[in-house]
């Protein structure tokens, strides 16, 4: 089922790839955005964002005539006229794909739902279905409806499950499709936009829906916590951390993702995601002490590699030149947001280090996030004339590097590497010692 006209509102990660993957799917898309210069590189067919084939994808629906960029939600939504003077059939879909940031005491922060549900309650055609694409509470989608005072517009919640570095291919090849409303004829319109991916759908209540994404998330998060807390246990028990997790994961139940150790898990979900949960579980009057674990287990992880680079420079910080290799959140994205090799990164300066970092995903320095960090252009400047190098995120670029080259160039032969990601025979070969995370 194709449908003429779906609206996208909020052009950002989430609703860009949303709009460019219906788009290929078949469906009419205007994605929106309050972000003019934004919107005019979209329509240039530039998109900053880097995620693989993002950018072709975007290009593709343009050239084919069904994606198209407008400022605001409104101008997405009115009917536009053609060429020839007629008016395009309305809008039938409306995603919410509009951020929904960490607020006070950890809750999801809704205004730019409710904004964007206050600018075009009334301009939604009879019939048309409102869908929440952004993470939100449980109940968002009976708030969201409440808001529009619309009875003859549904509001459906679709939980987006998006990778940063594979969201179009996790998109284009779900696990699963999740709808959630009250309206069966609303959820089955929306499950309908991806019935060429042939993925299993399920159509549930909204609440339910709303819910499946926290629980999701932060059970990833517990998995990640978990293993990191084993890596702990390993060092000081001389297991190897590799090995124990490959055995792990040979278990169909347990299974490979998601069991590597490292400096913490961060990005723009998981940590949004477990304090908005905990939130939700206060106010339900119910005490998630496996959550609280895990968010505790989460924040030791900076003070834990900071302690392994101490002791691997000699006992102290200070004036000691460390070269960062890693500072987005994770490989194959230039998201900085909650990103643990940030969070070591500071606690390496408030000890007097002299940071300089290398990431292939970030372009240069970012004011008020990379504040501290000289950012080079390359491995080889951030390694020149090091204490220490340090790998805080898992690029593969970082395996293929000339070590032999880099041991010319700093100070003093010693890797940290917070992530297990290098060959430590190909590092120790280079003259290099190796420090890992629950190895030996």
């Amino acid at each position: 089922m194709f449908v003429r006209r779906i609206a996208v509102v909020g052009s950002g990660y989430v609703g860009l790839t949303t709009g460019a993957c219906l788009a290929s799917l078949g469906h009419r898309v205007v994605c929106a955005d309050v972000d003019a210069e934004k919107i005019a590189r979209l329509r240039d067919g530039v998109v900053d964002i880097l995620e693989p084939g993002l950018s072709e994808l975007v290009g593709e629906g343009m050239a084919a005539g069904r994606l198209q960029f407008v400022l605001g939600a409104r101008n997405a939504i009115a009917p536009v006229a053609g060429e020839d003077g007629s008016a395009e059939d309305p809008v039938e879909v409306v995603f919410l794909c509009v951020p929904t940031p960490m607020g006070e005491g950890g809750a999801a922060d809704l205004a730019a739902v409710e904004a964007v549900a206050h600018e075009v309650r009334d301009l939604l055609p009879r019939g048309c279905v409102v869908v929440n694409k952004s993470t939100v509470p449980v109940g968002t989608a009976a708030r969201t409806k409440a808001l529009l005072g619309r009875r003859d517009v549904a509001v459906v919640s679709n939980p987006e499950f998006l990778r940063e570095g594979s969201a179009v291919h996790d998109f284009l090849n779900p696990d699963r499709i999740v709808v959630g409303c009250d309206q069966q004829d609303a959820a089955e319109r929306v499950a309908a936009l991806y019935s060429r991916l042939g993925a299993p759908t399920l159509l549930t209540d909204a609440a339910s829906a709303e819910m499946v994404k926290y629980a999701a998330n932060c059970f990833l998060a517990m998995k990640l916590s978990y293993v990191n807390a084993m890596a702990e246990l390993c060092e000081r028990l001389g297991a190897d951390v590799h090995e124990v997790t490959e055995g792990m994961g040979y278990d169909r139940r347990i299974g490979q993702a998601f069991l590597k150790p490292g400096p913490g898990w961060g990005g723009s979900c998981l940590p949004k995601d477990t304090h908005a949960l905990m939130q939700i579980s206060e106010a339900a009057g119910f005490d998630f002490p496996l959550l609280t674990a895990s968010l505790e287990t989460n924040q030791r992880q900076a003070g834990r590699m900071v302690a392994k680079v101490r002791a691997a420079v000699g006992g102290s910080l200070a004036s000691k030149r460390i070269g960062l290799l890693g500072l987005t959140f994770k490989a194959g994205t230039d998201d900085l947001r909650d990103s643990p090799a940030l969070a070591v990164a500071a606690a390496l300066r408030a000890e007097g280090a002299e940071l300089t970092g290398f990431d292939p995903g970030c372009r240069g320095p970012v004011a008020g996030v990379t504040d501290g960090i000289a950012v080079a252009d390359d491995a080889m400047a951030a390694a020149k004339d090091a204490d220490a190098i340090v790998v805080l995120t898992e690029w593969p670029e970082f395996r293929a590097l000339d070590w032999p080259a880099l041991a010319k160039v700093t100070a003093s032969r010693t890797v940290v590497d917070t992530r297990n990601l290098l060959d430590p025979d190909v590092v120790r070969r280079a003259g290099f010692s190796w420090v890992g995370v629950g190895s030996r």
